[in-house]
């Protein structure tokens, strides 16, 4: 069923500045319509069941990283890949982790802030802080390295988080890194344990498209009509085959 609010409506004739999160922004690239009527008419997306394994191994996996962080130990899976980088305890991550309020910046020329919870922050021994995000799946591939077309979001995530860190004033690598953990099925029974094969893959960041993406959420944003939907966005396409039937 599909999210009707009243809360956190764009008013464009409004002057308070208007937070609009990572996963909006990633919205807006995937269809500019069902970005307009979810943050200017208020009507979500239907929302999926949630990924509590998911949920689950990120908390797992922060406790794991916040011991070595507390006891300023480097992580076995930092030395295994041979990483420049360590657990860094910032008084902000606490806050930079929490879903509604995450990293901020109020980016002045359209009075959006824009906000990313991210899940861990290494620093390297140039003192430039590295963007860690976990994923947690299960599939038949193995992967070392995003290429694929699905990975695109994963990469515009990282992107994000970046530049949110640099526009507060941080320096950042640009390399990032996913924490990538994918249950194995080949095992001969569940016996109430999932095995992971843990994996760390390097990202090269570049956030420069990111301003120009704010720009353009904003100026959809004060449009006085919907615009058109992306080509193959299912939400629309089910939309429009519903109202075709009279459904």
């Amino acid at each position: 069923m599909a999210v009707l609010r009243s809360r956190n409506i764009f008013d464009p004739k409004g002057e308070t500045p208007f937070r609009l999160s990572r996963s909006k922004l990633e919205l807006f690239l995937a269809c500019p319509r069902c970005f307009y009527i979810d943050r200017r008419l208020g009507v979500g997306q239907p929302q999926g069941p949630p990924f509590n394994l998911n949920k689950a191994v990120d908390t797992l996996l922060k406790k794991e990283f916040d011991a070595h962080r507390a006891a300023s130990t480097q992580h076995p899976l930092l030395e295994k890949y041979g990483v420049d980088a360590r657990p860094v305890a910032h008084e902000d991550l606490d806050i930079w982790r929490e879903n509604f309020q995450g990293v901020q910046y109020h980016h002045l020329p359209t009075n959006l802030i824009i906000t990313g919870a991210i899940d861990d922050l290494w620093i390297n021994s140039r003192d430039e802080f590295v963007v860690v995000d976990y994923k947690a799946t299960s599939k038949d591939e193995v992967i070392d390295r995003l290429n694929d077309n699905w990975h695109n979001a994963y990469r515009r995530q990282m992107e994000i988080y970046q530049w949110l860190l640099r526009q507060n004033g941080y320096p950042v690598s640009p390399t990032g890194y996913f924490v990538y953990c994918n249950a194995g099925t080949d095992k001969a029974a569940f016996d109430a344990r999932l095995e992971f094969d843990v994996r760390l893959i390097a990202y090269e960041g570049n956030d420069e498209w990111v301003e120009g993406v704010v720009y353009r959420a904003k100026d959809f944003l004060m449009a006085e009509n919907a615009p058109e939907a992306a080509p193959n966005c299912e939400f629309c396409i089910y939309t429009e085959a519903r109202v075709k039937r009279n459904v």
